[in-house]
C-alpha cells in the first residue's frame, strides 16, 4: 500500500529534494509509470505545507485562488511537476559516481545527463525569473532592520514561486557534492538526499526503509545460496 503524500518521509535534508522525492524514482514494478505523490492541487497544498514552504494561512490564500480559477490550479501544479523534473536532472549530473569518473558516465546508474542538465538549469532559470518578477521587497523592522525579498505574492502562484525560491536556494547553498541517491542497483529507491553524516558515509535514504531491506534481502540471497551448495 502507498503512503499518502501527509505520510511520505523527508529524507532529503532540504525541501528542493523532497520534492525530487514526491515522485518514484526507483525500479519501475511491472512496467506501471511511476506514482506521483503531487496527483491532484490538494495533495500539492498538503505537501507544500508540511515541508514549510507556506503557512496554512497561505495555503488557505492558495486554495481558495485555484478553486476560483481551476486553470491557473492546473497551470500552477504542471509549474511544480516542471521544476520537481529539471532540479532532478540536474542534481543527478552533480552526483560524482563512486570511482571518479565524471558525472554522466554512460557506465553510472548514478550520474545524470550533462547536456540534459543544461537544458534543465535553463528551464529552471526560467521558473525562478518569473517568480522573482512577481515577488515584492519588504522591510522587516528588526534589530537590524532587515529588508528581504518575499516570494509568492500572485496567491495563484504562491506555491509554485515558493518552490522556485527553494529550489535556487539548494543548486546555489547546498554541498552538491553531498547529495547521494538511494542506490537503485542494491534495492534503494533512488530518492535522493545531502548526506549530512560527519564522514559522507549515508548510503541509504532511510536505515529503516531501504537500508534494512536490502540487508533483509542480502541475507536471504546467501541462505539460498548455502542451501544450494548443501550436499
Amino acid at each position: 500500500m502507498r503512503l499518502d503524500v501527509g505520510q511520505l518521509p523527508l529524507v532529503g535534508g532540504h525541501p528542493a529534494l523532497d520534492l525530487v522525492n514526491t515522485l518514484e524514482r526507483g525500479a519501475a514494478l511491472d512496467g506501471k509509470p511511476p506514482h506521483d505523490f503531487l496527483s491532484d492541487t490538494s495533495a500539492l497544498l498538503r505537501w507544500t505545507v508540511k515541508v514549510g514552504l507556506i503557512s496554512d494561512a497561505e495555503a488557505n490564500r492558495a486554495g481558495q485562488a485555484w478553486l476560483d480559477d481551476p486553470a491557473a490550479a492546473h497551470a500552477g501544479l504542471a509549474a511544480v511537476r516542471d521544476i520537481r523534473e529539471g532540479l532532478h536532472l540536474v542534481l543527478l549530473a552533480a552526483i560524482q559516481p563512486a570511482d571518479g569518473g565524471a558525472a554522466g558516465d554512460p557506465g553510472d546508474p548514478a550520474g545524470g545527463d550533462p547536456i540534459a542538465a543544461g537544458a534543465a538549469l535553463v528551464g529552471l532559470h526560467e521558473r525562478w525569473s518569473g517568480a522573482a518578477a512577481r515577488a515584492t521587497l519588504v522591510l522587516d523592522r528588526g534589530d537590524p532592520p532587515q529588508v528581504r525579498l518575499t516570494y509568492g505574492t500572485v496567491a495563484a502562484m504562491l506555491i509554485p514561486d515558493r518552490i522556485a525560491e527553494a529550489a535556487l536556494d539548494a543548486l546555489r547553498t547546498a554541498d552538491l557534492t553531498r547529495v547521494r541517491r538511494c542506490p537503485v542497483p542494491e534495492g534503494g529507491c533512488g530518492w535522493l538526499f545531502l548526506d549530512q553524516s560527519r564522514n559522507g558515509s549515508r548510503r541509504w535514504c532511510r536505515m529503516a526503509d531501504c537500508g534494512s531491506s536490502a540487508k533483509a534481502r542480502r541475507l536471504t540471497e546467501r541462505r539460498r545460496a548455502a542451501r544450494a551448495g548443501a550436499p
